[in-house]
């Protein structure tokens, strides 16, 4: 445990599952180990709410997977995947994600973010001006560097990507991507393992 935390804190997690979806994919060709995220971002605190966004987008293998996610801890928030005319998708969780954050700080003294998302860099300085601890949980290489420098803790996933990846992970083939949150919306191919 960091010295900034401790086993009195009260901690809210909030997690972008597409972010690290695309992330853990782009860069490792791999899904991410939900519970082991879980449980880094918790530590030895106490865990008030657990929250996993994710896109409905109707395919076979969701309800396994957000099944899964309840299982280890999480209270899963689904949303259905917009499709425009003429094919365009979209399915994010910003707005919802930020004020489910904003309903929960009077009740917690940390908030633990997975995700490398910039975009909520205006988040985690409106709950650090609240006097709520912030901490991200991220992969570094996709992850925006102001939202980091505006954390009071990060926790880069590149620096031990076999700790948070499910199986053993590699490193994609370099080729030029879309940020996570540019991309499609994936099609819940990853997977929540326990511990």
């Amino acid at each position: 445990m960091n010295p900034t935390q401790h086993r009195e804190q009260r901690v809210g997690v909030f997690v972008d599952v597409q972010n690290m979806y695309y992330s853990a994919k782009n860069l490792y060709t791999s899904k991410v180990d939900f519970g082991k995220v879980l449980n880094a971002a918790v530590q030895d605190r106490r865990l008030v709410r657990a929250f996993a966004y994710v896109i409905k987008a109707d395919v076979g293998a969701e309800k396994e997977f957000f099944g899964a996610l309840t299982k280890i801890g999480f209270e899963v928030r689904e949303k259905e995947l917009q499709i425009f005319f003429g094919g365009a998708k979209k399915g994010d969780w910003d707005v919802g994600l930020c004020m489910d954050v904003v309903r929960l700080i009077p009740k917690i003294d940390v908030v633990v973010l997975v995700s490398g998302d910039g975009d909520y860099t205006d988040l985690l300085e409106y709950a650090r001006s609240q006097g709520v601890k912030t901490e991200v949980i991220a992969f570094g290489k996709t992850g925006s560097s102001k939202l980091f420098d505006t954390a009071d803790l990060t926790i880069d996933m590149d620096k031990s990507p076999e700790v948070f990846l499910i199986g053993r992970p590699r490193r994609a083939p370099s080729r030029p991507n879309k940020p996570p949150e540019q991309q499609d919306v994936p099609q819940n191919e990853t997977q929540a393992e326990g511990n």
